[in-house]
């Protein structure tokens, strides 16, 4: 029997470039090679107001499907949420957002953080099970502590979507004025993604950084963010949105990504698949991804970067090398695998809610 399964990503329309976004997409475009059927609105007609139309004139607000999954924890997924606990139905949380990795994030976010905490937990802990990026992120929800099964799961990288970024290498240097070795980072410009450590790089060598990725400069956007954007060192340049994902990884060498915290980071899987030189801050989350020296380098304070980008600059067979093995370690990521799990994880949850059981994680192939 093929289970309907509720894939849904409330604010779909204002998270399409965010990492949150990108997982979501990655995980329906998974399971389409699976025998799961995939809906993206809970709602009846496919947006609240319909919905509730439709209930004014006799109907039901909510969709019918087997198995509801949300990936984000607003009042559209907490409405999900109540609405598959009373009525039977099994309910997957996937954890994108943590305490921990929204603070540094916007203005104020970091004051907020320690309440968003308490309420994750006890919005997780609803949960029949809880998906998360990495076993760094399971540790942190444990610590909580979320009372419900997780499981590790990798966001995976679509390296199909990636197919020509070589071929745009040229419009994109062009674009943004960019030349030699360009070291660039994919993403949204935030303080907690490492900004004040890249600028400080930048303004310690001499080549041309970029980062790709939109940014805010209104009441919502950091101090951190405002000062750098507005006020860049002479060899950074902030292209904010870009049209093609692919123009960034044609366009840079080095990718230089000195996070302070990630749940798993999907830009760095990206980078790898693209065959990119990767440098990371070496914190717990890419002990369990990636090794120093194999398939990237780890650092931990300025200097230390700065050393890792000059290397790579200077030396064209150890990016070479790190690129190619960067490639194979994000294959082990590919996307047949995520949904291969994804439909043995969504068949056990389904069969142990109707056997009024708990989630068995043992059971269940874990693709590695």
């Amino acid at each position: 029997m093929s289970l309907r399964v509720l894939n849904y990503l409330e604010l779909e329309s204002h998270l399409q470039r965010s990492g949150i976004g990108t997982a979501a997409d990655q995980q329906r475009a998974a399971l389409d090679g699976t025998d799961v059927e995939v809906v993206t609105s809970p709602w009846q007609g496919g947006a609240p107001l319909s919905a509730f139309r439709a209930l004014a004139t006799g109907g039901g607000v909510f969709r019918e499907y087997d198995v509801a999954h949300c990936n984000l924890v607003g009042p559209g997924s907490l409405a999900v949420a109540r609405h598959a606990k009373r009525n039977g139905i099994p309910l997957v949380l996937h954890t994108h957002v943590t305490r921990e990795d929204f603070a540094e994030s916007f203005r104020g976010s970091t004051t907020v953080a320690p309440a968003l905490g308490r309420y994750l937990r006890w919005f997780y802990s609803q949960a029949d099970l809880v998906l998360c990026p990495s076993a760094y992120t399971k540790r942190v929800l444990e610590s909580y502590p979320v009372d419900a099964p997780i499981r590790p799961i990798t966001n995976g990288v679509d390296v199909d979507a990636l197919a020509g970024f070589a071929d745009l290498r040229e419009e994109y240097r062009e674009r943004y004025d960019l030349s030699g070795t360009v070291v660039f980072l994919v993403g949204n410009v935030f303080e907690r993604k490492g900004l004040t450590t890249f600028c400080r790089v930048a303004e310690a060598t001499p080549y041309d950084f970029a980062w790709f990725g939109p940014y805010d400069t209104g009441p919502h956007a950091s101090t951190a963010v405002r000062r750098w954007t507005s006020d860049p060192p002479e060899n950074v340049t902030f292209t904010g949105w870009i049209d093609d994902i692919r123009g960034a990884y044609g366009a840079g060498d080095v990718y230089l990504f000195p996070t302070k915290n990630e749940n798993q980071g999907i830009a760095v899987l990206e980078a790898m698949a693209c065959g990119k030189a990767v440098v990371l801050r070496d914190i717990p989350v890419f002990e369990e991804f990636y090794t120093d020296g194999h398939d990237c380098l780890k650092c931990d304070t300025t200097a230390e970067f700065r050393d890792a980008v000059e290397r790579l600059a200077e030396d064209d067979d150890l990016r070479e090398r790190l690129g190619e093995n960067a490639r194979e370690t994000a294959l082990e990521h590919s996307l047949d695998r995520v949904g291969d799990q994804l439909a043995a994880l969504y068949r056990e949850v389904h069969d142990a809610v109707q056997a009024g059981r708990s989630v068995d994680l043992d059971t269940v192939w874990d693709g590695r």
